[in-house]
Order: C-alpha cells, then structure tokens, then sequence
C-alpha cells in the first residue's frame, strides 16, 4: 500500500485535473503516496468525513458540490477558509481534522507569475459574486489593494459580499461597469462567461486604462473571449490555468511533505489534456 495517501471528492469528479497535477508530483520528487478522484453524493459526505483516517487518508481536496458542508464539518479552519467561508483542503493535525482554502492562494501566485507587481494595480474590478468571487476578493484584500469593485446581475448577493469584506469592497450593478473600469489597473472575471464557446463580455476591456491587468479564472477555453479582446486591445493578461496548479501546492506540502513546483512541464502536460478533451 502506499505510504501517503490523498485525494480529491467532488460530485461529479470525473473531470479533476487534480489527480494529474499531484501524480506529477509524486512522480517528478518519488514521493510513495497516492492521489485519487473519489465521487462522493452529497448525502453520503457526512460520513465521508468522518471515515477519513480510518481510511488512511492524510487529507484531500473538496470541490464542487461539497465546500461548504466541509466547511460545516471540519474540527477547525484556517484564517482563509473563515474569511472565504468555504473549504478546498483537509489535512490532520495531531488526529484532529482541519479545513483551509487555497483558491486565494492559488489565484494570487498565478498573477505573482505571470504579472509579477500585480498588487499595486488596483483598483481592481471583480466580475461575479459567488464562491470563486470570494477567494478572489480576499487575496485582493490580503495583498492590500484598498478600492475593490465587485460587479454582479444580482445586486443583492454583491452588497452581500461587500458587507462581508468590510471597507474599500464596493457593490455595484452590471449597468456601472463601464464608469468603474476607467481608472481600473485590474480585471478580474470569477463568472462563468466565456465557458463552452460563449462570447458575450459582461465588461470591455476597451474602456481600462493601458496599464490594467486582465485575469480570467476560467481555464477552458484558455483564452476567454474576455483576455481575446484585452490582448487585442495591447493589455497584460493572465489565464486561469495558473491558479488551478498553484491552489494545488499547499495541499501536497501538508500531506506529501514537500513543497511542489508549478513547472512549465507541468502547464504543458494539463494543457495537452484540457485540448484532447
């Protein structure tokens, strides 16, 4: 049996590139583990949860339907899960079961990558006011941008998040975005525009200034109509595919002892997958 062993639960699961990611890490530093894709329904994750060391697990990562029921179940979070309010990694300590969240993590060591002195570009406009919506703004918060403009269909679940991040976190509409990217130095999109071929821009980058950053958390396709149109108009961009890989490294560092890197090699090999399917 294998030495470490971890994974990822989600429903469906079928579709986790993150099985690939850390099998290249196991690979590339010939750690003895395991990383497996587990479909858990939500009614059975409860128990999922609680069976994890019985089973031998060092931890895992949660995806989609399950973050925050993991939130709900774990013995204690870490500052980023709290504030995001959602859990994407479990590990033990001392027996005891923890949750923290990465996706902040990951979305800020990509633009670190790629744009490197993103954080003093704000303001910054976020697109979207869901979960993924969350983790952004507190990266954005954590690195110290101070005038953060979440734009959102639904007004409401905006001002919800504003209320939440506290001051410099402002609600608007979709109708005020264009007002709101004129002096904006970064774009971010946590919607789901641009997936599966659809080409409607919820903002055009034609209106920020020649300095801004734009950054789509989408990864499929890799160049969104959204970063297709700033390229075009000559501005920075940065793909989402970074901050799949990079929210990964913190996970395996807890339950594999070694802090992995993101490697050109690795992005080529998710790359080729995400073309073949």
């Amino acid at each position: 049996m294998a030495d470490k062993r971890a994974f990822v639960t989600g429903h469906p699961i079928a579709h986790s590139r993150s099985p690939k990611i850390h099998g290249y890490w196991l690979r590339q530093y010939g750690i003895d583990g395991s990383y497996q894709a587990i479909d858990v329904a939500p009614a059975d994750f409860a128990a999922f949860l609680s069976s994890l060391g019985e089973h031998g697990y060092h931890g895992g990562n949660v995806t989609i339907p399950h973050k925050e029921a993991a939130f709900a179940g774990v013995a204690h979070r870490d500052h980023a899960a709290e504030e995001i309010g959602a859990v994407n990694t479990l590990w033990f300590e001392d027996g005891v079961l923890w949750g923290g969240n990465t996706d902040g993590y990951g979305f800020a060591a990509n633009l670190d990558e790629h744009a490197a002195g993103w954080a003093a570009n704000g303001p910054a406009v976020v697109l979207g006011a869901g979960g993924a919506s969350r983790a952004v703004i507190h990266a954005l918060k954590e690195r110290g941008i101070r005038d953060i403009r979440i734009v959102n269909r639904t007004l409401a679940r905006a001002e919800e998040l504003s209320r939440h991040f506290g001051p410099g976190v402002s609600a608007h509409g979709a109708a005020a975005v264009g007002e709101l990217l004129a002096d904006a130095g970064l774009l971010v999109n946590t919607t789901a525009l641009g997936m599966h071929g659809d080409a409607t821009l919820s903002a055009d980058p034609a209106r920020l200034p020649d300095h801004a950053i734009v950054t789509d958390i989408v990864y499929v396709p890799l160049e969104t109509p959204l970063l297709a149109a700033a390229r075009a108009r000559g501005l920075k961009t940065v793909d989402g595919l970074g901050m799949l890989l990079h929210q990964a490294v913190p996970g395996f560092e807890r339950w594999f002892g070694r802090k992995p890197e993101v490697t050109p090699e690795l992005r080529r090999m998710i790359v080729a997958d995400i073309e073949v399917h």
